[in-house]
């Protein structure tokens, strides 16, 4: 089967790559903007159909499709647009819960078929100069939330209960299990 990854996100790859799957990069073109008062679950949910339904899709392909968001009191905490916006959203959740919300779209098969995965994060207490330090890496410029915990962003994860592939952007167990319903062999 040809499997089709509608996402530049080099983590997605990178976590597919875990699978022992093959795949080529085809990244969709949509508008990602949230609907005003959209939730972040039914925002996340909506993108990753569309971006599944936006790709080409060839006799016997399957496309895999997924968006992540950062909800902290009901907000989506989105890429920062610059480094102030980072340091708002680290201190935004500095010391508090919030939710990694994942939803993974396929489609193939005469089917579309998706699941969304929440993954509560707790961050400890964050100081100006741990935030700033972590600013200076850069790793925050292109990260939902302003962080990445497969990177630097760790050391302020103080517990996860949930999903770490679907913190990063593409959970796993999930993933496989709809593979395997549309027939790829994931082993």
């Amino acid at each position: 089967m040809n499997l089709i990854l509608a996402s530049a996100s080099p983590r997605r790859a990178e976590l597919l790559d875990q699978l022992g799957v093959s795949y080529r990069v085809c990244p969709a073109d949509i508008d990602e903007t949230p609907r005003s008062g959209e939730p972040p679950g039914r925002y996340v949910a909506r993108m990753a159909r569309e971006k599944a339904a936006a790709s080409t899709l060839s006799d016997g392909a399957i496309v895999l499709a997924a968006d992540t968001a950062i909800a902290l009191d009901g907000d989506i905490l989105g890429k920062p647009e610059d480094r102030d916006d980072a340091r708002a959203m680290l201190w935004r959740l500095s010391g508090r819960r919030h939710e990694v919300i994942t939803s993974v779209a396929l489609r193939g098969a005469g089917q579309l078929l998706a699941e969304q995965v929440v993954t509560a994060v707790w961050f400890g207490e964050l100081s100006e100069r741990r935030i700033s330090a972590y600013l200076d890496t850069g790793e925050a410029d292109d990260k939902a939330g302003s962080y990445g915990i497969q990177g630097r962003g760790a050391q302020f994860v103080a517990r996860i209960d949930g999903s770490y592939s679907g913190v990063v952007g593409l959970p796993l167990y999930e993933t496989a299990g709809l593979l395997r319903t549309l027939g790829m062999m994931v082993e």
